[in-house]
């Protein structure tokens, strides 16, 4: 199973990716988690990304798509399946994804939307700041981080849904709940 876990920042997907990953024994491709551990480890490209996270703005497709093929590599082996964290962000990534997939006799299993409104996002932003001390949770960098997402990621609902790809489940719900239903999911596409 590939499954593409998607919702605006702050929406709950790594909590949620962590927890399902484990259930199922996926492999958990949190881009954010990759890019971070560049940073920390002030890899040549981690300080390249570290200015553009600290911008607002997105990593390039082209690093992301390495990223991912390199992971998909390793990784897809040793696990029952994948779980795209916050990936793809855009067409062009979905695409790529697409592509990989494909020289790789494999396909998208579904993608999980994470529906949660600004304002909550915005208040578990600003708790998730206080509690894990993230530089790239300050306000400035949320409301582009936001804007990001609607202009550039809102679009791939559509071509996953065209697709019947597209899973939604309200994300403003407990943890344990939107848990049980992104379960749900993945069982009932298991069983088909």
């Amino acid at each position: 199973m590939i499954i593409v876990l998607l919702g605006p920042p702050g929406s709950g997907k790594g909590t949620q990716a962590e927890l399902i990953s484990k259930e199922f024994n996926f492999f958990h491709f949190s881009t954010g988690n990759i890019l971070r551990n560049e940073v920390k480890n002030e890899t040549k490209i981690g300080k390249e990304i570290k200015s553009i996270i600290n911008a607002g703005k997105l990593i390039s497709d082209e690093i992301i798509i390495k990223i991912v093929d390199m992971q998909i590599t390793e990784q897809l082996k040793n696990y029952k399946g994948f779980l795209f964290d916050g990936f793809p962000r855009n067409l062009d990534q979905a695409k790529g994804l697409d592509e990989l997939l494909n020289t790789r006799n494999q396909k998208l299993t579904s993608v999980i939307e994470l529906c949660v409104d600004q304002d909550e996002v915005i208040k578990r932003i600003q708790k998730r700041k206080l509690e894990e001390n993230r530089e790239d949770d300050t306000e400035d960098i949320l409301k582009s981080r936001l804007n990001v997402y609607l202009n550039e990621t809102k679009p791939l609902l559509d071509f996953y849904r065209e697709r019947r790809k597209l899973n939604k489940i309200n994300g403003i719900k407990s943890i344990d709940n939107v848990n049980n239903k992104i379960k749900d999911v993945i069982l009932t596409l298991k069983s088909t």
